[in-house]
C-alpha cells in the first residue's frame, strides 16, 4: 500500500486546499496520471500519482487545508478497480455486526420503547438495502439518514454505492412518494444578526485571503499616492478603426487598447526607471527589463499574468500574449511562471464601467496604472473652440518611498502625449 502526499508544488507555495479529487476510491490510475486538484495562493495545481495502481482510501475530503508532506490517500498497487478487497470489506462488516449488536446489550436504563423503535428501522432499513451493492461505509450513513440504498445513484462504473453517493442523495431536492406522505419543505439554514436580519456566511477562498492579506499588507508597507490625469483617446480609437481589419487578417488577433498602453507604459518606464525598480533591504534594484503584468478578473478574484518581454513584441505580439493569458485565467489554467516576475502592471476597470480609481499596488512593485471607461465629454480646443470627444481618465498609483511626485507626474503625462500621438507607438512596435 502506497501512501498518496502533497508532493513539493514550488518555492513559494507550502499549502494549499483540496479543490477537487479527479478520482474516487477504487479508480485504476497509471504512474502520472492527475488524481486531485489542489487550490494554492496563485493557481490550481494537478498533484499526479507517483505510483500505479488501484485508489484504496481518500483521507482529506474536498474543501480540507493540506501542506507539503502531509498524506492525503492511498492507493493500492495490487489492487483491482472497482472494489476494494474481501479481506478489508469482510473485517468491516464484521466490525459493523458487532456495534450493531451492542444496543442490544446496552444498560437496562434505555427505554425499552426506544430500543424496539431503533430495531424495527434498522431491520426495515436493511430489508431496503440488503440486495445493493455498497460499501460498508455506505450502508452505515445510509442507515444514519434513513435512505433506502435502492434510491441512491451511484457514479461507480460497477454500481457500487459509495458513502459520497449517499449525502449527494442526501443533499439533493426531496420528492413526494405519495399523496399521504406529502413531504416538509425545509426552511434554510440561515443565520441572523442581531437585528435579525439574515446573513449567509461563506468560507473564503484561499485565493482570495491571500489577495485581501497581501493588499492589506501593500496599504501597512508602502507610502502608497496616486495621480490622475485624462487622455483624448481621437487618435487611438481612429487608428484602430483604420487598421483593425488588415491587423485581424495578417497577424489573427484583434487591435485592442491594451497594447497601445503597454507600449506607452514601457516608453515612460525607460524614461522613468524608479517607477521599474523594487525596494529589497536598504537597496533599490532598478529592473532593466519590462516584464508588464496585465490584471484579469476570474470567479475567484483578481489575478495578474506577465507578458514577458513587452519591449521586444509588437502590437501583435503583445495582443495574442494577452489573449492567451486571459483564456488561461479564465480556464484556471495559469502556471506559476505566468504570475511570476512582472516589474510593473496595468488593470482596466473601465471594462466594468469604472470612471475612476485608485489601484493598489501589486507588491513588490512600486507602480501600477490603471486606465477606465471612456467618455464622450465636451473639451475646449487649443483654438477656444468646443468639441465632444472620446476621453478616458487614467490613474497612476506609487511608492512615494521610492518615486517623487514630480516623476509620477511626469510619467503619466508622457503616457498621455504617446497615447494622444500615437502613430510613434506604431513605428516603434
Amino acid at each position: 500500500m502506497q501512501e498518496i502526499k502533497i508532493p513539493e508544488l514550488a518555492e513559494s507555495i507550502t499549502e494549499g486546499t483540496i479543490a477537487e479529487w479527479l478520482v474516487k476510491e477504487g479508480d485504476k490510475v497509471e504512474k502520472g496520471d492527475a488524481i486531485v486538484e489542489l487550490e494554492t495562493d496563485k493557481v490550481n495545481v494537478e498533484v499526479n500519482s507517483e505510483f500505479a495502481g488501484v485508489i484504496a482510501e481518500i483521507t482529506s475530503g474536498e474543501g480540507e487545508d493540506v501542506s507539503v508532506g502531509d498524506v492525503i490517500g492511498k492507493l493500492d498497487e495490487n489492487g483491482e478497480a472497482g472494489a476494494s478487497s474481501d479481506k478489508e470489506e469482510s473485517e468491516q462488516e464484521k466490525s459493523e455486526a458487532k456495534e450493531e449488536e451492542a444496543p442490544k446489550q446496552a444498560p437496562k436504563a434505555e427505554s425499552k420503547e426506544e430500543t424496539s423503535q431503533e430495531s424495527k428501522q434498522e431491520s426495515a432499513s436493511e430489508q431496503n438495502n440488503g440486495d445493493v451493492i455498497a460499501s460498508p461505509a455506505a450502508r452505515k450513513r445510509a442507515r444514519e439518514l434513513g435512505i433506502d440504498l435502492s434510491e441512491v445513484q451511484t457514479r461507480d462504473p460497477l454500481g457500487r454505492v459509495r458513502p459520497d453517493d449517499v449525502e449527494a442523495h442526501n443533499k439533493a431536492p426531496k420528492q413526494e412518494s405519495a399523496p399521504s406522505k406529502p413531504a416538509k419543505k425545509e426552511e434554510p439554514k440561515s443565520e441572523k444578526t442581531e437585528f435579525d436580519k439574515p446573513v449567509e456566511r461563506v468560507k473564503m477562498t484561499r485565493r482570495r485571503q491571500t489577495i485581501a492579506k497581501n493588499l492589506v499588507e501593500v496599504q501597512h508597507n508602502t507610502a502608497m499616492l496616486t495621480t490622475f490625469n485624462e487622455v483624448d483617446m481621437t487618435a487611438v480609437m481612429e487608428l484602430r478603426k483604420q487598421r483593425k481589419d488588415k491587423f485581424l487578417e495578417k497577424n489573427g488577433v484583434k487591435l485592442g487598447f491594451m497594447s497601445f498602453f503597454a507600449k506607452a507604459v514601457v516608453g515612460a518606464l525607460k524614461e522613468f526607471p524608479l517607477l521599474n525598480a523594487e525596494i529589497q533591504g536598504n537597496e533599490l534594484v532598478i529592473k532593466k527589463f519590462y516584464d508588464i503584468g496585465i490584471a484579469v478578473s476570474t470567479d475567484d478574484g483578481l489575478v495578474v499574468p506577465v507578458v514577458r518581454d513587452a519591449d521586444h513584441k509588437d502590437f501583435a505580439g503583445i495582443e495574442q500574449d494577452i489573449l492567451d493569458l486571459g483564456k488561461k485565467a479564465r480556464d484556471n489554467k495559469l502556471s506559476l511562471n505566468d504570475l511570476q516576475g512582472g516589474s510593473f502592471t496595468i488593470t482596466n476597470g473601465g471594462t466594468f464601467g469604472s470612471m475612476m480609481s485608485t489601484p493598489i499596488l501589486n507588491a513588490p512593485q512600486v507602480g501600477i496604472l490603471g486606465m477606465h471607461n471612456i467618455i464622450k465629454r465636451p473639451i475646449a480646443m487649443p483654438d477656444d473652440s468646443i468639441e465632444v470627444r472620446p476621453m478616458m481618465y487614467i490613474a497612476l498609483s506609487y511608492d512615494h518611498r521610492i518615486v517623487d511626485g514630480k516623476e509620477a507626474v511626469q510619467f503619466l503625462v508622457r503616457i498621455k502625449e504617446m497615447l494622444e500621438d500615437p502613430y510613434d507607438l506604431l513605428l516603434e512596435g
